[in-house]
């Protein structure tokens, strides 16, 4: 059974290459926005003209950002993604299986796994499927792939609270226009400061649990073990630094003018990024232009829209095209290795 686990994987793998590079089509067409006289053009145009008309159309969306911002957008790409691989080490400490994996080895699975959950949705089977293949391939058991995938959810479920807390806390009339949206964010900013605050508590109360070494939570079967102070320190770092990382892009891409700084930008991305994760909605496609639009109507809305596209681009699709090639060449040395260790018949 085993050996014929081994052909499968890599062909799930190809499959799911296939299955990116179609949705990676899909959706570089709705970002340049297409309309009915364009989707006439692509349906006469052949390959190479289709790409001519959607990089046409996406140029020009965003060239009125200035090529300053291309730069800090790119670098707070850097930042967020290295972030996320932080979050995989972490996990690995926590389980003490850190040695003889490089950090290399993490960064690409790590780089991967998000690339794909972000714009695939359904981040558990998505992201889960590839760290299974390489950390299993590692010497981790499925158990042990369970527990780092729990982590780094909660890692960032940590790195969210704590800093939509603060933003809260300091920025509470953020609310205030969502209720646009909806009537659940009909709220005073007391209240509005007394959720951040609540925030806050959840994570301090997090932290004294590490610290005192609480018994786990067990759950049935399930065991939830409070991670070593020297792990929550690392998750009081790695979290905020990727959230704030991701949130840059936008900001970076934003115009000066009507620009509501940091911790606005910051509180927005939170909100729609998580409601557009709730919803597995890819992207956050809706979502999040619903919430900027509504959280900073100084921003004229088509610059809202060109510094969203930079996010996507920057955030979701550019890392989709780099990561195909890695599951490739992760795949076929995979079916190499089971080819080359398979027992004669």
């Amino acid at each position: 059974m085993k050996r014929y686990l081994d052909y499968l994987w890599p062909i799930i793998g190809l499959v799911a290459v296939v299955w990116s590079v179609e949705l990676l089509w899909d959706k570089l067409k709705a970002e340049a926005g297409t309309d009915a006289a364009i989707e006439a053009l692509l349906q006469n145009a052949n390959l190479w003209q289709s790409i001519k008309i959607i990089a046409h159309r996406i140029g020009h969306k965003i060239a009125v950002i200035p090529p300053n911002a291309f730069f800090h957008a790119a670098l707070a790409t850097l930042v967020a993604y290295a972030a996320l691989a932080w979050y995989d080490r972490i996990a690995l400490m926590h389980l003490r299986k850190e040695k003889g994996i490089s950090w290399l080895y993490i960064s690409l699975c790590s780089f991967v796994t998000y690339a794909l959950s972000h714009n695939i949705g359904a981040s558990v089977f998505s992201g889960g499927m590839v760290r299974y293949r390489a950390y299993t391939a590692k010497g981790l058991t499925a158990a042990d792939v369970a527990i780092l995938i729990a982590l780094c959810s909660f890692t960032f479920a940590f790195g969210t609270l704590l800093l939509l807390g603060i933003v809260l806390v300091y920025e509470p009339e953020i609310l205030r226009p969502l209720t646009r949206l909806s009537k659940w964010f009909a709220i005073g900013d007391g209240t509005a400061r007394l959720i951040g605050v609540g925030m806050l508590v959840f994570v301090a109360l997090y932290t004294i649990g590490s610290w005192l070494k609480f018994r786990p939570v067990k759950i049935g079967k399930f065991e939830v073990i409070y991670p070593r102070l020297r792990i929550v320190a690392r998750q009081y770092l790695a979290a905020p630094l990727e959230l704030a990382g991701a949130a840059g892009i936008i900001y970076f891409a934003l115009p000066d003018q009507g620009n509501p700084g940091f911790m606005v930008v910051l509180g927005a991305f939170l909100l729609s990024f998580s409601a557009g994760l709730l919803s597995q909605v890819p992207g956050g496609v809706g979502v999040m232009e619903a919430v900027f639009l509504a959280v900073m109507p100084g921003v004229p809305a088509p610059a809202v829209f060109a510094a969203l596209l930079i996010w996507r681009l920057f955030y979701l699709i550019l890392p989709l095209v780099i990561s195909l090639p890695i599951v490739v060449a992760f795949e076929r040395a995979q079916l190499k290795r089971s080819t080359r260790i398979a027992p004669p018949p």
